[in-house]
């Protein structure tokens, strides 16, 4: 449940049990304190909004503390002009501890009573069983590290099954094959060319011969 309070020109959310720092009210520590402008009011079901202010509602509570809020500092320049002026300012508020919230049509929220103490005999019981020990735990296996020797042979099985590098001299006999039948079919061509050649000097001679 809550309420919403005006206070000094300003506007506070309140709950029971809540304390509440508001702008300076007259009183000793310890006075009691009412708040008759409620502008809201809410107990979780309903909601009841004042026009501006509730009729019939009220916010009491009593003063716990009066003191004084951290230093400000007010500084004043004009440039050029030698002006300077510098002030300090604590401003004063009130400590207030809201006891009850009252309003017609909403339902007062009791407070939460602490739970019954329980019995000594169950305390002891519950005692007793955080000091039994705790069943041991299942041994767990160590995971055992490969010595450095299995590596090793698994590395040379690697290189055994590793294919021997015997197609590189393959391919270079089947180049040099390739390479003797190319010389052989232009040794070949040359020979045909020059053969005709004989022929013709043959012939040339013999046509000398007759004349």
């Amino acid at each position: 449940m809550y309420a919403v309070v005006t206070s000094g020109g300003k506007q506070y959310k309140v709950e029971e049990g809540e304390t509440l720092k508001v702008e300076k009210i007259s009183g000793d520590v310890g006075s009691p304190v009412k708040f008759d402008r409620v502008l809201m009011i809410s107990d979780g079901d309903t909601v009841i909004i004042g026009q501006p202010v509730l009729d019939d509602a009220l916010v009491e509570g009593h003063i716990v503390e009066q003191g004084k809020s951290k230093k400000i500092i007010v500084f004043k320049y004009k440039r050029r002009k030698r002006y300077r002026r510098k002030q300090g300012h604590r401003q004063q508020y009130t400590a207030i501890k809201i006891d009850s919230i009252k309003a017609k049509g909403v339902k007062a929220t009791k407070k939460a009573e602490p739970e019954a103490q329980k019995p000594a005999a169950e305390e002891a019981a519950a005692k007793v069983e955080a000091k039994k020990p705790e069943a041991p735990k299942a041994a767990v296996k160590k995971k055992v590290a490969k010595k450095p020797a299995a590596k090793a042979e698994a590395k040379k099985k690697e290189t055994k099954k590793a294919p021997k590098p015997r197609a590189k001299k393959a391919d270079t006999d089947k180049a040099k094959t390739k390479k003797t039948e190319a010389k052989k079919t232009t040794a070949k061509k040359s020979a045909a060319k020059k053969a005709p050649a004989k022929k013709t000097t043959a012939k040339k001679k013999a046509g000398d011969k007759t004349k």
